[in-house]
């Protein structure tokens, strides 16, 4: 508990208080909102002594309440984007299409829309994403230094990011494993291979490096079989879902849906959706069905197949992975 000296307005003089924790709520856009604020109170008569940085305190707090049960990006994640990225933050503004101001407006607690918060959101957890928009919008720098120093930056950033992708898949398979029940080390390749896929239809990158094998049994990812052959048929024992590198909120989001509209059905079915795919079809070539063959199912033929999916069934977001699912099963049970 703190203590300090304040003027009290009820005792008309200087007075020492302290800082009590209290349960507030307060309205904010229409909606109410409770939160931990803190009160100051007199120490000598109890009554409510007014300070502004207890008045600021309360407020960041209601703000963080909002952005919190709204998903909207935290304060403190906006503030972390220019420097991680070298960039001052009428650049980033310039970069995004935005006013000059309005990335210093949101620095200094002005709380995004829904729209620029998702879009921030992304900036700060994806390198790659940033580096896209920069490339994309560098003429809208008015200095060619600005830009430099911030393609260093963000290049650095995904150099050493992809030094540790080839764990990635393993994070990929951890959180899986924790996401799911019952799944056999078959369902679990095709589960990976659909996840590889649809993240890349929706985000246009891959969310590990490893690659997969046209096996007889459809796609598999030799490293992930070597580790949990011992299963064979058998469900893998769930693990505890913690990664080395966490997942970002679009990977999860994927992985999610894919759970959800994929992992419903058997790592037979699945392989029998596999093998009526063109990665599949187009990496066995004319193999026997029956023939084992190392050769790689090639990731822009993956990711292509799955952007041409997305467009026909008119996907907008990793939720709409049900419709193309209830089509495949539809068309192998008939």
């Amino acid at each position: 508990m703190e203590r300090k000296v304040a003027f009290c307005e009820h005792c008309r003089k200087d007075v020492s208080y302290t800082i009590h924790s209290i349960l507030l709520d307060a309205e904010l856009k229409g909606k109410k909102y409770g939160y931990y604020g803190n009160k100051a109170a007199c120490n000598e008569c109890s009554h409510e002594i007014y300070l502004e940085e207890v008045n600021d305190f309360n407020l960041k707090v209601l703000y963080d309440e909002y952005r919190k049960q709204n998903d909207i990006i935290s304060l403190e994640k906006v503030n972390e984007i220019p420097k991680k990225y070298h960039i001052g933050k009428r650049p980033l503004s310039l970069i995004l299409g935005w006013g000059e101001q309005t990335f210093s407006r949101y620095c200094d607690g002005d709380i995004p829309t829904q729209q620029y918060s998702t879009i921030l959101q992304r900036i700060y957890e994806e390198p790659r994403y940033f580096l896209s928009l920069l490339e994309e919008n560098r003429n809208n720098l008015k200095s060619p230094l600005a830009y430099e120093k911030s393609r260093d930056a963000v290049q650095k950033l995904i150099s050493e990011d992809s030094d540790c992708m080839d764990d990635k898949i393993s994070d990929v398979v951890s959180y899986l494993l924790f996401q799911c029940e019952d799944i056999t080390p078959l369902a679990l390749q095709k589960i990976l291979y659909y996840v590889q896929g649809f993240y890349f239809a929706f985000y246009d990158d891959f969310i590990f490096q490893s690659n997969c094998e046209a096996w007889v049994h459809g796609p598999v990812y030799k490293e992930i079989y070597e580790k949990y052959k011992e299963y064979k048929y058998n469900p893998i024992s769930t693990e505890n879902g913690k990664t080395e590198k966490p997942l970002s909120e679009y990977e999860k989001a994927v992985i999610h849906s894919v759970v959800k509209n994929l992992s419903c059905y058997s790592g037979k079915v699945l392989e029998m959706f596999t093998h009526a795919e063109r990665p599949w079809l187009l990496t066995r070539g004319d193999i026997l069905a029956d023939a084992p063959t190392s050769r790689i199912v090639e990731k822009d033929v993956i990711g292509k197949y799955f952007k041409d999916v997305k467009e026909k069934y008119h996907m907008l977001n990793p939720t709409d992975i049900e419709t193309y699912s209830k089509t495949m099963f539809e068309q192998i049970v008939l």
